[in-house]
């Protein structure tokens, strides 16, 4: 015999129904078992109307609670906000203004990148000289320390479009925090394609921690950033162009570090 639907709008919600919720975003969720199937599917079906910043996930199989107690993750862009343009200094290396172009301009990726791989061929540049100008740049002035200071605080994931092959250099000067991004197609040191890990990997990225019942605050300063920051309990834009705070007003825009720490941990 079918159970009786709970009314979960006062209070009840079995964890087992956010598993309907991960199924979309790929992520696994531990639950407790529930042996009936229509149970279940009525249960997600109610927790898709259900506010996810209500349920906490204690007690016998969850308890909405009005008050945000979850845990915390911070999401942040790299080039930008912890590093400088990579593309940009390639650019200024070899002469070729038009690889200034970056995600600040140009808001379709796979149009930027394709122009992008089009001028290193038509130049011959090589991966050995992209790498030799990775390997010269820094951390942007406070970024370490920054960074340093929130991962004290609360769990920190760089979610950034660029590649592996870029951000090895980088990351070790970060003390190698979590980074989730692309992979470059080398052939002969030549760069000859690209590959995304995931399309529109960012916003996906905090979409799945949120539903692990995290709250998420995300930071970043371009176009491929603005959707992450909409899908994040907290989005910040930190030194982005103008055009992109004019564009986005709904996004808190900071230039100062302890500015950005005070606003993604409070």
């Amino acid at each position: 015999m079918r159970p009786p639907r709970r009314n979960w709008r006062d209070g009840d919600v079995i964890v087992a129904a956010a598993l309907d919720l991960a199924a979309a975003t790929g992520v696994r969720i531990q639950a407790r078992a529930v042996t009936h199937p229509q149970f279940v599917a009525d249960a997600a079906a109610d927790l898709r109307n259900f506010p996810r910043d209500c349920w906490s996930g204690q007690g016998d199989y969850g308890r909405a609670v009005p008050s945000d107690d979850r845990q915390t993750m911070v999401a942040l862009d790299l080039e930008g906000v912890l590093v400088p343009e990579i593309w940009i200094a390639i650019a200024e290396h070899t002469g070729i203004d038009e690889l200034r172009r970056t995600t600040r301009d140009e808001p379709d990726y796979d149009r930027l990148m394709g122009g992008r791989v089009e001028l290193l061929e038509r130049h011959d540049l090589t991966m050995s000289l992209i790498a030799d100008v990775i390997a010269s740049l820094q951390p942007l002035d406070g970024a370490a320390e920054f960074l340093h200071a929130l991962r004290a605080r609360t769990q920190v994931v760089i979610l950034s479009d660029t590649f592996e092959q870029f951000a090895a250099p980088l990351m070790a000067q970060l003390e190698w925090p979590t980074l989730l991004c692309h992979r470059l197609v080398v052939a002969d040191d030549l760069v000859t394609g690209y590959r995304l890990r995931l399309a529109d990997h960012k916003r996906l990225a905090v979409e799945a921690i949120r539903s692990l019942n995290y709250r998420v605050a995300a930071a970043g300063d371009s176009y491929n950033d603005t959707a992450m920051l909409q899908a994040a309990d907290t989005g910040v834009l930190f030194r982005a162009p103008d055009h992109v705070i004019e564009e986005f007003p709904q996004f808190p825009a900071l230039c100062a570090y302890d500015e950005l720490l005070t606003a993604l941990t409070d």
